[in-house]
């Protein structure tokens, strides 16, 4: 429970203070604080595989997406394969490839622990040491009062949460992996969250990340309009720092969302320096990562307050930190149903674990995908496709209302179907929809 105190007594300081960014302070990064992907080098010498662990965020559930309580990482994405298996298999393929040992390590939350330990007893004659964790349990603080509303250990699950994937740092120390991992040669860690398919291990940013001797280095990737919410690095007097939009004064949100002053957002894949982290936490007093305020409210409706932090945001703490302009296929997350649409269909295929983007897609950048309520959960999704669309042609997509598609479907260039209040849309098996309009009364129009 340090963590949390620490946590806690920090909040309460901060909040006495009501201390603001200065936004006078923050520019955007200079080049010497992104280096462009395409500027690292070939010429890899694969033995610095050795020296890697791979770290997935998988405390999270597929509530959203209605999951109930399972571990988002055992959702089937792609060819009856979850999270988890496609993981398992990109590790497993650079294992034998290589002729490496790479660790495959699960930082788990108190709701994802048990069914991840059973979950991942399949893989126990596969090419791969799988390794977990758990990060740690915070009781949820009563808004108004400012009292912890769990008050034991064995409180209801409900006044629990875990704090974000920056408490990483405290819970690799604790659980002795930190340790471990230091004492069987592991010199650094790859980051990354457990849905998104496009972070695996790159062999030209671990080059760049030995040869520059960096401490922490943050995959970044160019803004879209889609992206604007997205935290992004800065340079903050003369120091880089990660920015959320959570820590934007209201007057300067637009500012931050402006694609010309922040070009790049945070995929949220970095690689740490295992020695660095255990010189922060035992020699320079731990981290203090910005504290992210999540205002949530109980079952009872009690207003309840979370406070998180961010693995991004420990970019300030290490030396010659910075982050590596990467292209948009390494930023493939499966945050909806909408995203599902797109990994599990033509555009992509599976090599070696990995989703490729089809080389007869004419264009590098994904179609944008709108699939209304009816579509928010997983069972709803299956039951109104027949099949997954052929889109391999596509730039947008919106459905709205009671849509069920066919099987064999065809969707190209600009589709917007919408169902008013009282409607039913079936699309016939085998239809082409190529820039149309397709409204309530199940009439066809050029749009």
């Amino acid at each position: 429970m340090s963590s949390f105190f620490n946590l806690f007594n920090r909040y309460l300081a901060e909040r006495a203070k009501a201390e603001k960014l200065d936004w006078d302070s923050v520019k955007s990064p200079t080049e010497e604080m992104v280096v462009p992907y395409a500027s690292l080098k070939d010429d890899i010498d694969v033995s610095i595989l050795n020296k890697i662990a791979v770290l997935k965020l998988n405390g999270g559930l597929g509530t959203t997406m209605g999951m109930g309580g399972l571990p988002k990482s055992v959702l089937e994405v792609r060819d009856g394969m979850t999270f988890l298996d496609l993981s398992v298999r990109q590790i497993e393929h650079l294992n034998e490839k290589y002729k490496v040992n790479v660790p495959f390590i699960l930082m788990n939350s108190f709701n994802t622990d048990d069914d991840t330990q059973r979950i991942i007893q399949k893989y126990a004659n596969h090419n791969i040491q799988i390794l977990t964790f758990n990060q740690s349990r915070h009781p949820r603080i009563n808004k108004d009062s400012l009292l912890p509303v769990a008050r034991s250990a064995v409180s209801d699950k409900a006044q629990w949460y875990p704090p974000g994937h920056g408490d990483i740092f405290d819970a690799l120390s604790d659980s002795g992996l930190l340790d471990k991992l230091i004492q069987a040669g592991k010199e650094y860690i790859f980051v990354s969250n457990v849905d998104n398919l496009g972070a695996d291990v790159d062999l030209k940013i671990l080059g760049h990340l030995v040869e520059s001797g960096t401490e922490f280095l943050m995959e970044l990737t160019d803004k879209t309009k889609a992206d604007v919410k997205g935290g992004t690095i800065i340079d903050y007097n003369g120091h880089v720092r990660l920015l959320e939009i959570a820590q934007v004064p209201k007057e300067h949100v637009e500012d931050f969302k402006s694609v010309r002053k922040f070009k790049y957002f945070n995929t949220n894949s970095v690689y740490i320096s295992l020695p660095a982290i255990k010189r922060i936490m035992e020699d320079e007093d731990g981290f203090e990562l910005d504290i992210i305020v999540n205002n949530k409210s109980m079952d009872d409706g009690t207003p309840v307050v979370q406070l998180e932090t961010a693995v991004g945001a420990a970019i300030k703490h290490f030396n010659n930190a910075h982050g590596v302009n990467v292209p948009r296929s390494r930023f493939l997350p499966v945050k909806s149903c909408s995203d599902l649409l797109l990994v599990t269909s033509d555009l992509y295929s599976l090599e070696h674990g990995k989703l490729v983007m089809n080389p007869n897609r004419m264009f590098n950048q994904t179609p944008v995908v709108k699939l209304g309520d009816t579509f928010k959960k997983i069972g709803n999704f299956q039951k109104r496709f027949g099949s997954i669309p052929n889109i391999l042609e596509l730039d947008h997509l919106t459905v709205s209302g009671d849509v069920w598609f066919g099987k064999n479907i065809t969707l190209r260039g600009t589709v917007i179907i919408v169902a008013n209040e009282g409607n039913r849309i079936d699309l016939p098996d085998g239809s082409i929809l190529e820039n149309k309009l397709v409204s309530g009364n199940v009439s066809i129009i050029d749009h």
